[in-house]
């Protein structure tokens, strides 16, 4: 593969076709003014890059023929879930989720707490999960991160049940209860929006197995926020190394 090649989001191919169609194939069309002939690389978001050349350009659709398949090389080992509280500008939403991507994230969850004081709409959503694969085919990754909404910060909390390590950003700590250093295993991240979280969820986090983590002596915005701890815990779980 080249980096030349442009990369479009599918559902999944049939045999040795596949098809663009929506958005997707109104941008190849469109903006890139892609056509028969051209070579492209295709994501199901299974994982999977295919490799096709473009057959047909169409009034609604593109055709390409596959001419290859493989498994990507640049997902992240280390599963990692960042669940942040979603914020009244969407501008920092978006910031957000572009930033988790790049740095590989599987799933990014939304939520509101008890200092929110904004909340999704499915319009909303769409836009963030737009951005996501945006930012997926931007940075070379083979799936983008499912973006979920959870209407109570509790909601959030126990979707991160089954991760080995489970971690809460906290700016009243003075100290750490997790080694951010090196982390093994799959891992959950919660940060809160922009007025942080009260003492009664901090223990509700605590009861259902979270470990509180400070983010240094300064208060960040909650998208730096979201975005440094993730960076943190990629470099901790090793996601850094080139191996």
């Amino acid at each position: 593969m080249t980096l030349e090649k442009r990369r479009f989001f599918i559902d999944a191919p049939t045999g040795e076709e596949a098809t663009l169609t929506g958005e997707e194939f109104v941008h190849a069309r469109t903006v890139l003014r892609l056509e028969e002939g051209s070579e492209v690389v295709l994501l199901d978001n299974s994982g999977k890059e295919y490799d096709g050349i473009v057959t047909s350009v169409g009034k609604r659709d593109m055709r390409v023929h596959i001419l290859s398949s493989r498994v990507g090389e640049r997902e992240a080992k280390t599963k990692v879930k960042l669940l942040f509280g979603f914020l009244k500008n969407a501008d920092r939403n978006e910031f957000a989720v572009q930033k988790a991507t790049e740095l590989g994230v599987d799933e990014i969850g939304l939520f509101s707490s008890e200092y929110s004081s904004a909340y999704a709409s499915e319009s909303k959503l769409e836009r963030l999960r737009r951005v996501a694969k945006e930012s997926a085919k931007q940075c070379l990754r083979s799936r983008a991160p499912e973006v979920i909404y959870y209407s109570t910060l509790k909601e959030a909390l126990l979707s991160g049940a089954a991760y080995e390590n489970k971690l809460f950003a906290c700016e009243f700590l003075q100290e750490n209860q997790a080694d951010l250093h090196r982390i093994d295993g799959s891992c959950a991240l919660v940060v809160g929006s922009e007025g942080g979280f009260t003492r009664a969820e901090f223990e509700e986090a605590v009861a259902l197995g979270y470990k509180g983590v400070c983010l240094g002596k300064r208060i960040l915005r909650a998208e730096t926020a979201a975005v440094a701890l993730t960076a943190v815990v990629m470099f901790g779980a090793g996601e850094w190394e080139n191996a």
